[in-house]
């Protein structure tokens, strides 16, 4: 097959997967979660394996595990999240006055901050509450819709029958699948297709697995502190943060911004218990920055911070929650691929300047 003809398959085989994922993505979700499951499960499947289990009993092992807990979780969580989020959402404008009511005392008496932005201060402060309202309204329609999509989320169809149910018969087909991929594929290059796969498995398994397990614990670690210090939705705020934390620094940031609002709304004048929740988040970005990323994740999939982000704020904005789930295994592909090829073009007469066997003046 000529060059011509290998990259007009490849373009038609990415149009008809992006097609795919347009047309299907409000009905992927459970399916996808389902595959993204058995992957990061597929280790423990061939550890049991390696001690006497067949595949069969080590899936079944590995799913009724999974479904005991996941459905313990919910049971325990979900009633106590519901609450504190109808009670968040209900507050925020409250929340949100008392904010720019702290901020505008503290502008007041100041005329460097206004004489720097060339704002009066009335303005400063009008433009300061147009913020502050729009915010608040953009956080409340924001926690709406999860909300809503979390009751949709969790519903017993979606992930209490159809994922675990899609992750059975992939755990328990694993192997035969990965022989059949590797059938497919073009015999005179299908050392170096096997070679692209493993690069790819290594980066995404390792950063999932691992950020998994950084979520995990950032998710306890905010909603037990913030909870000990007695914050107001402390639990919704710690558990929140966690589960967007793959989203470099956003997560953080956001979590921040909300949880001293609500300390502030809560506490001041009383500072000693605001500066307790920037303590907590002080140690917080050490703990993740200095202790559980490069221990759980490290370099293992090879994108730099800001591709990440935004790989998954396109893949988000394009596919939705399910373009979240497969951000990072296509960005870590698009990644093999792009190194691939450039060490190819490295390796090419066109980049050193041979053409024909003589060099180019």
């Amino acid at each position: 097959m000529s060059l011509g003809r290998q990259i007009a398959f490849w373009v038609g085989a990415l149009v008809a997967c992006v097609l795919f994922l347009f047309v299907f993505a409000p009905i992927l979700l459970p399916f996808v979660a389902g595959m993204i499951l058995a992957y990061l499960l597929n280790p423990i499947a061939d550890r049991l394996q390696q001690f006497g289990c067949s595949r069969l009993v080590a899936t079944l092992i590995i799913l009724a595990a999974f479904v005991v807990i996941f459905a313990l979780v919910l049971v325990i969580l979900v009633p106590v999240l519901g609450h504190q989020i109808g009670g968040f959402i209900g507050n925020m404008p409250r929340y949100a006055t008392a904010l720019q009511s702290f901020v505008t005392r503290q502008l007041q008496g100041d005329g460097k901050i206004s004489q720097i932005l060339g704002m009066s201060m009335q303005d400063l402060q009008s433009s300061l509450g147009q913020v502050v309202t729009q915010s608040t309204q953009w956080l409340a329609s924001l926690f709406t819709s999860i909300w809503t999509g979390g009751q949709a989320l969790i519903s017993v169809v979606s992930l209490l029958v159809v994922t675990p149910v899609v992750a059975f018969y992939m755990l328990l087909d694993w192997e035969r699948l990965v022989e059949q991929v590797d059938s497919w594929l073009p015999r005179d290059h299908a050392a170096t297709i096997r070679e692209l796969f493993q690069e790819m498995d290594h980066g995404v398994s390792g950063y999932i697995r691992g950020q998994v397990l950084v979520s995990i614990s950032l998710a306890i670690y905010y909603a037990a502190t913030l909870s000990v210090v007695g914050l107001n939705f402390g639990l919704l705020i710690g558990i929140g943060i966690g589960m967007i934390s793959f989203i470099p620094y956003v997560g953080s940031f956001l979590g921040f911004l909300m949880s001293v609002g609500v300390a502030v709304g809560q506490f001041w004048p009383e500072y000693t218990s605001v500066g307790y929740v920037v303590a907590i988040f002080a140690f917080g970005q050490f703990l993740e920055g200095y202790v559980l990323q490069p221990k759980l994740v490290g370099e293992n999939i090879g994108l730099h911070p800001v591709w990440l982000m935004f790989a998954l704020f396109a893949f988000g904005y394009l596919f939705g929650f399910v373009g979240l789930l497969v951000a990072v295994p296509a960005s870590a592909a698009v990644g093999v691929l792009a190194r691939f090829g450039i060490a190819r073009y490295k390796a090419s007469p066109f980049y050193r300047g041979v053409a024909g066997g003589d060099h180019v003046p």
